[in-house]
């Protein structure tokens, strides 16, 4: 049996050999896979073994799936990051919205206070001096706070503040405890201004027009409270209309509470896409850098001279109209047209903040605005006073946006929230110390000084931006 194997071997190599000496080609099928043909040279055979290949166009249909399944993914994430943004953004105005509620609300019950508690000029400006003192306290806690609780504690905590201030103040208490109502005030408005503005700043997408809407609702607040304190400025019970204040309060305090949930800022902005930069240093070491931040100061004090003067043509020009120009107890609306022309400013002149530039832009308000209050010293119109008035407004608007948006291009990112509270801290600061200035002049040299020192501090205030416009670009 091994014989005839062996004999069929030499047989069939010996027939192959002689095949190959004819010169014939070798073909070889193999079925079901596609025909394949071989030139065999003289003296070599090769092997070969056929393996299934999956078609080119299957693989690059299943890599085109995965690609157009992953850029699905990739879509709706962004889609809900752009709606948990909008979200926050909206949060973050209705609270912005109550600091100008707050604000405006000073004006038209500023007589009506004078006149329950039997005080001045000079010692009704002491609401404005207890509101400085809890503007700056709250702004030195926030540097610490900032990095102890976090944005999301911080912000329900100034809420929570408020809450409590407005409380004491509906209750119509003495006047010790009505002004001491204004520090704790101070104190819940610095620390969510100052969460709030840094967190705006650290968006990058369109964040000069989100800065401009966020200050906007500033002035929406302030338009809207002069309407409704002049209606309690005349009832009996003027002070209920601290309840107003106490009921949008709490429903600042619930939506900080469920859109932010307590959260710190860095994972607050993860939901939205953005990844918060932090150089891990401590919040002693975060203080002394902004000490030693020149800029910080500049616009600091920018900020101080501006919010004081905002808040000071807002509240005393209703004093002003009635006691220097005769106007009757409607002059309240004074106070709406001016603030109304703040939240208008800050909306139609962002097409011309971009065209000419910021910086510019913000130095050719400031003449005007300085022209306007010349006008409205000098020219003896009730209507033109009104008017001149809500243009000031109109080219106020703008100014604070500009400047938290200059802070935020030459700081660096993980100095922001802290920077930003100790900038717009002095600023609410300045909300108070002006007017208060303003009334101790008043009370020794009448009311009509008001002018004047308006345009000593809008002058001031524009030297000021030349000095901090020039700050270079931030590192990172």
């Amino acid at each position: 049996m091994f014989v005839i194997f062996e004999s069929c071997c030499i047989y069939g190599c010996s027939h192959y050999e002689a095949y190959l000496a004819s010169g014939a080609t070798l073909t070889r099928r193999a079925s079901p896979r596609p025909r394949c043909k071989l030139d065999l040279a003289e003296g070599f055979v090769d092997v070969i073994e056929l393996s299934p290949v999956t078609p080119v166009e299957k693989q690059n249909d299943d890599s085109e799936k995965t690609s157009v399944f992953s850029c699905a993914q990739s879509q709706a994430m962004r889609r809900t990051q752009r709606t948990r943004e909008k979200i926050q953004f909206v949060t973050l105005c209705w609270f912005i919205y109550l600091e100008g509620w707050n604000d405006g609300s000073n004006g038209p019950l500023l007589p009506r206070i004078q006149k329950v508690y039997g005080v001045g000029y000079a010692t009704v400006s002491l609401i404005f001096v207890f509101a400085c003192v809890g503007f700056i306290t709250g702004a030195v806690s926030n540097v610490i706070l900032a990095e102890r609780l976090g944005f999301g504690k911080v912000m329900v905590l100034g809420s929570l503040c408020q809450v409590l201030a407005y409380c004491i103040e509906s209750s119509g208490p003495p006047f010790p405890a009505f002004i001491f109502a204004y520090f704790i005030n101070g104190i819940g408005l610095a620390l969510q201004n100052a969460n709030s503005v840094g967190y705006v700043a650290s968006i990058k997408e369109n964040g000069e027009v989100k800065m401009g809407l966020l200050m906007a609702a500033y002035g929406a607040g302030a338009l809207s409270s002069p309407l409704v304190a002049t209606q309690f400025a005349h009832l009996p019970q003027w002070n209920l209309h601290y309840l107003t204040s106490l009921g949008i309060a709490i429903t600042n305090t619930v939506a900080l509470i469920i859109v932010f949930r307590l959260k710190p800022q860095g994972e607050c902005l993860a939901e939205i896409g953005i990844v918060d930069v932090n150089n891990n240093t401590s919040e002693h070491s975060h203080l002394r850098q902004i000490v030693a931040n020149k800029d910080v100061h500049l616009l600091a004090a920018f900020a101080l001279l501006y919010v004081g003067a905002e808040v000071t043509i807002g509240g005393w020009t209703v004093s002003y109209v009635i006691d220097v120009r005769g106007g009757g107890p409607s002059s309240g609306y004074i106070s709406s047209g001016f603030f109304g022309g703040l939240m208008v400013g800050r909306l139609v002149l962002l097409w011309a903040n971009e065209k000419i530039g910021e910086r510019l832009a913000l130095l050719i308000y400031a003449v005007l605005a300085i022209i306007l209050e010349l006008i409205v010293w000098f020219v003896p119109s009730l209507v033109g006073d009104a008017v001149a008035v809500s243009v000031i407004g109109v080219l106020l608007g703008p100014m604070y946006p500009i400047a938290m948006n200059h802070t935020g291009r030459v700081l660096p990112r993980w100095l922001l929230t802290g920077a930003i509270g100790w900038i717009a801290g002095l600023g609410q600061a300045g909300s108070a110390l002006v007017p208060f200035m303003a009334g101790a002049i008043a009370q020794n040299s009448g009311i009509k000084t008001l002018q004047p020192v308006l345009v000593g501090i809008l002058g001031l205030m524009t030297a000021l931006w030349v000095l901090a416009s020039h700050g270079s670009r931030r590192p990172d």
